[in-house]
C-alpha cells in the first residue's frame, strides 16, 4: 500500500518553500528566508532532525529583518536518502554543506551549531572565516575528546552490533526514544504535530542512516583551523546543562579551552535538544549576539 503525501507544511508550522543544492552524493534541501541584504544567519542540525528543529528561530530572525538559512543534511528533512554508507561520513556532510553554503556568497554571516552541527557547519567557518563574523555555539564538539566520553545508556544500545541497527533503523528509537524522550528535559515541549514533522522524514528502514565513520583526527584538523581563525572574534556558548549527551565537562574542557574569551550562558533546565526545551532563552539571546556592539549592521531593527 502507498503512502499518503506529506503535508511539508505541517498545518503551518513549516511554511517555508523549499530549496535545492545538487552534490554528486544527492539533492540538498534548505530554506532561505529573509531579506538578501539582511544579516545572514546559518543554522545547522544535528541527528537525528532536519531544519524544523529551527522554526521558532526562522520566524524571530526574519521577524526582525535577518536572513534565515537552514539545510538539511544528507539522509535528513527532505534531503536524498541514499543507501551508499560512506556518502554519511562526516567529512562528507561537512563538504557538502560547505559548497552549498559557498554557493550563496553569504557576507558577515553568524553560524548556529548544535550536535553533529559541529563538527558539520564549524568546517565552513575554518575553511572560511572570512564569511563568517561570530559563531553561536549551542551543545555540540568540534575537538579531539580529552578522554573516553561517558554515553547514557540509550545512546550506548544504539551503537550495538545488530541490535543498535534495530533499534535505529527498525524501531525508529532514535526520534522516539531520544528525541521525544530522553533528549528533552520536558517532554511536553513538543506537540503531537512537532512529532509527526519529526518522524515524516524517515518512513522506512533504509531512510534511517547517520552520520558515521572515525571523526577524532577530522575535528582535531578543523578544529584548530577554527581555533585559530576565530581567537579573536565572537564566539558565544548556550549549553543546556541537563544534556545527557554532551555534558558540562565537555564545556569547561573543550570549548573554554579553545576559546577561553567566549560569553557563556549556561542553561539550568534544559537537555540536549535546547531549540526544543529553552527556545524562549536561545532565541534572545542570538538576537543580543547578532545586534552586540560592533557588530556588522545591515537591514535589522
Amino acid at each position: 500500500m502507498s503512502r499518503p503525501p506529506v503535508d511539508w507544511t505541517f498545518n503551518g508550522a513549516w511554511p517555508y518553500a523549499p530549496k535545492w543544492f545538487d552534490t554528486l552524493d544527492g539533492r540538498l534541501h534548505y530554506i532561505d528566508e529573509g531579506p538578501r541584504d539582511g544579516i545572514p544567519v546559518v543554522m545547522v542540525h544535528g541527528n537525528p532532525t532536519w531544519s524544523y528543529l529551527y522554526r521558532r528561530f526562522i520566524k524571530a530572525l526574519t521577524g526582525w529583518g535577518f536572513r534565515a538559512i537552514a539545510m538539511d543534511h544528507l539522509g535528513f528533512g527532505r534531503s536524498d536518502k541514499p543507501t551508499r554508507t560512506p556518502a554519511y561520513s562526516i567529512p562528507a556532510h561537512a563538504d557538502r554543506c560547505t559548497a552549498l553554503l559557498e554557493s550563496l556568497d553569504l557576507r558577515d554571516a553568524v553560524i548556529v551549531v548544535q550536535d553533529w552541527g559541529g563538527p558539520i557547519g564549524l568546517t565552513w567557518a575554518a575553511r572560511h572565516p572570512d564569511r563568517v563574523t561570530g559563531l553561536f555555539i549551542l551543545n555540540t564538539f568540534f575537538q579531539r575528546p580529552v578522554s573516553a566520553v561517558p554515553l547514557p545508556a540509550i545512546l550506548r544500545a544504539f551503537r550495538t552490533p545488530v541490535l543498535g541497527e534495530v533499534l535505529v533503523k527498525g524501531a525508529h528509537a532514535f526520534v522516539k526514544g531520544f528525541l521525544f524522550q530522553a533528549g528533552l528535559n520536558d517532554r511536553s515541549r513538543l506537540t503531537d504535530l512537532d512529532k509527526s514533522a519529526y518522524l515524516a522524514p524517515h518512513p522506512t528502514w533504509s531512510s534511517r542512516t547517520g552520520p558515521n565513520g572515525p571523526i577524532s583526527d577530522f575535528v582535531a584538523e578543523e578544529g584548530a583551523e577554527l581555533e585559530r581563525a576565530f581567537a579573536a572574534k565572537p564566539v558565544k556558548i548556550v549549553w543546556p546543562m541537563r544534556d545527557v549527551a554532551f555534558s558540562p565537562e565537555t564545556l569547561e574542557k573543550m570549548w573554554l579551552k579553545s576559546f577561553p574569551h567566549a560569553d557563556v550562558i549556561r542553561v539550568e533546565h534544559a537537555g540536549h535538544f535546547i531549540q526544543e526545551d529553552a527556545h524562549e532563552v536561545v532565541i534572545p539571546e542570538l538576537m543580543n549576539f547578532i545586534a552586540r556592539p560592533g557588530a556588522p549592521s545591515r537591514v535589522g531593527r
